[in-house]
C-alpha cells in the first residue's frame, strides 16, 4: 500500500538514475490521487444535527485513506458514523489527533469472501430507517465490486466466488465483469442508493476505470444502471460461465433488473469524482517536464490484453529510441487504463503464474524491447497492488529482456 509522502524527495536525475526517476514519477501520480488532498473540495454541508444525521458507507481499496481524510476534514462538531470495507492490509496508520468515527473492516480482493458479505449485509441494515433530513456519504473506489458482495437470491457466496474468478480469468473487460456483478447482487448497480432512500446520497469516488463512469467504478452501488439482465446473460454466455438454473431464469425474465435513471431513489443525489487516472497522468507529466524531460500522455483509457498492450508500447518506445519518431528523445511516454489478463489452463509440469496486469504488461514490453539500451519503464497500479500480489507492479530495464533476445538470436 502506498502511503502519503508529506515531503516528496527531490526528483532524481533522469539520465543518471532512470529507475529512481520513474519511481518518483509514479509516486507523484499516486500523491495526486490521495483523498486527503482531493476530498475536501467535494464535501457537502452537514445536515442540521437537530433534524438529521450523516451516515458514511463505502467500499474499495482506497477506503481506509478515504475514511481517514473524511474524519480529518469533517467538522468536529458535526456527528459522523458509518461502516466502510477495504482490502486486507489496506488500512493506513491512523494519524495522531484525529479521532476514529467511522468503522473500517477488511475483506478479500479480487475474489470475495465471507467478510465482504457480512460488511454488505451490515451496510444495508444501517441504511434502514433513514429520513429526508439524513445525509449518506458513500466512499467508493476501485475494488469495491469484490469487497461489497451480497449474492442475489438463489446464489451462494461460493457461486459468486466461482463466477467472479471465471470472469477475472476470462479476459472480459471491466464493463462486462461489472455488468454481471450488478445483476447478481443485492447491493450493487444502484441498489445501495435505493436502500438509503429517502435520504440524500452524495457519492465521493476515485476512478480506476477507462472513461471514469461512476456506474462502472465498484459496480456503481449508488448510481443508476443502464445495463440489463439481457446484457448480463449475453456476457455469461460469451465467456461460457454457468449460473444456477433458477438464477438464469430470473435473468431471462428480468427479475434481477437494476434501478435505472428514472428511479425516484436517485432524486437529489450527487456523484463527485475526486480523483481520476487522467489527473494522475497529468501530475506525472508535469513533474517530468519540471525535470527537463518532455512528457507525452497517450491515453487514460487503454484497454486490451496486457501482454499485447505492452508489445505495442514497446514498439512505440523502440521507434522513439532508434528513429526519434513520433517523439523526440529524451522523453517520457505515459498511459493508463484497464487492461486484462486471460488465464489459460496450465500444461502438465508447468509452474503456476504470478502477478497481475502490470506485471503482464512488463513481460510483453520487455519482449518487444529485446534489451534496448535506451529504454527504461515502469508499470504499476496507483492503489499499490498488482492483481493479487504484494507489490504495485514492475520495472523494465535495458537488461530485462536481454536473455530472451540472445536466445532468439542463437536460434
Amino acid at each position: 500500500m502506498i502511503a502519503p509522502n508529506p515531503t516528496p524527495p527531490a526528483m532524481p536525475d533522469p539520465h543518471r538514475a532512470p529507475r529512481a526517476f520513474l519511481e518518483q514519477l509514479y509516486r507523484v501520480a499516486v500523491d495526486r490521487a490521495l483523498p486527503l488532498s482531493t476530498l475536501g473540495a467535494h464535501l457537502p454541508t452537514p445536515p442540521d444535527p437537530k433534524k438529521g444525521r450523516t451516515l458514511v458507507l463505502g467500499a474499495g481499496k482506497a477506503g481506509g485513506s478515504m475514511v481517514q481524510a473524511l474524519e480529518a476534514l469533517w467538522p468536529a462538531d458535526a456527528p459522523l458514523s458509518g461502516l466502510v470495507v477495504t482490502r486486507y492490509d489496506h488500512i493506513p496508520p491512523r494519524p495522531e489527533g484525529v479521532p476514529q468515527r467511522i468503522e473500517l473492516v477488511e475483506a478479500a480482493h479480487p475474489v470475495p469472501d465471507a467478510a465482504g458479505e457480512q460488511a454488505a449485509q451490515r451496510m444495508l441494515a444501517l441504511a434502514q430507517g433513514l429520513t429526508p433530513d439524513d445525509l449518506v456519504l458513500c466512499l467508493i473506489s476501485g475494488g469495491g465490486s469484490s469487497l461489497l458482495v451480497l449474492p442475489a437470491e438463489g446464489l451462494t457466496l461460493a457461486d459468486k466466488q466461482r463466477i467472479n474468478k471465471q470472469l477475472l480469468d476470462s479476459g472480459a473487460h471491466i464493463g462486462e465483469m461489472n455488468c454481471v456483478r450488478k445483476h447478481l447482487s443485492r447491493i450493487k448497480g444502484g441498489r445501495l442508493a435505493a436502500a438509503c432512500a429517502p435520504a440524500r446520497v452524495v457519492t465521493l469516488t476515485i476512478s480506476d476505470v477507462p472513461g471514469d463512469d461512476p456506474a462502472i467504478i465498484a459496480s456503481g452501488p449508488t448510481v443508476p444502471d443502464l445495463t440489463t439482465c439481457a446484457d448480463a446473460l449475453a456476457i455469461l454466455d460469451r465467456y461460457r460461465i454457468e449460473v444456477p438454473p433458477a438464477v438464469r431464469a430470473d435473468l431471462e425474465s428480468g427479475a434481477l433488473e437494476t434501478p435505472d435513471p428514472d428511479d425516484a431513489a436517485f432524486a437529489g443525489n450527487a456523484v463527485h469524482l475526486i480523483a481520476t487516472p487522467q489527473q494522475s497522468l497529468e501530475a506525472a507529466a508535469a513533474a517530468a517536464r519540471a525535470a527537463g524531460i518532455a512528457a507525452h500522455i497517450l491515453s487514460d483509457e487503454i484497454e486490451g490484453e496486457s501482454r499485447e498492450v505492452g508489445k505495442v508500447h514497446g514498439a512505440l518506445a523502440r521507434a522513439v529510441a532508434r528513429r526519434g519518431a513520433p517523439f523526440t528523445p529524451p522523453c517520457v511516454i505515459l498511459s493508463g487504463g484497464e487492461t486484462t489478463v486471460t488465464i489459460r489452463p496450465r500444461q502438465p509440469g508447468q509452474a503456476k503464474g504470478r502477478g497481475g496486469r502490470a506485471g503482464e504488461f512488463c513481460l510483453g514490453l520487455a519482449g518487444a524491447l529485446a534489451g534496448d539500451a535506451k529504454v527504461w519503464a515502469i508499470a504499476a497500479d496507483t492503489d499499490g497492488i498488482d492483481g493479487v500480489e504484494d507489490n504495485a507492479g514492475a520495472f523494465v530495464a535495458p537488461d530485462t529482456g536481454r536473455d530472451r533476445a540472445d536466445q532468439h538470436q542463437r536460434q
